[in-house]
């Protein structure tokens, strides 16, 4: 599904510019969310949490020789039975 599908699908009696904020309004919140607590669930559907992933050494694809990866932060989700069930 794109944005516009999306803005499209909660449109209902707005108009497509409203429709529109209230996206972007939605994400920025649930951005919010994590960077304030590392988390954000949402009943029925599921929860992102903040995941800390460490420094590790890799292996350059191409020329061999080893590199450093430096820790980064990812976001992960886990569905909610509810929306399992649903699929």
């Amino acid at each position: 599904m794109t944005k516009a599908e999306l803005i499209d699908a909660v449109k209902g009696d707005l108009t497509k510019k409203a429709a529109a904020e209230f996206v972007d309004g939605m994400f920025e919140a649930l951005k919010a969310a994590l960077k304030k607590s590392g988390k954000f669930a949402y009943p029925g559907f599921g929860t992102f949490t903040v995941k800390t992933r460490k420094a590790r050494k890799g292996k350059n694809p191409r020329t061999g020789k080893p590199i450093n990866i430096p820790a980064s932060k990812t976001v992960q989700f886990r569905a909610a039975a509810a929306l399992k069930g649903s699929l």
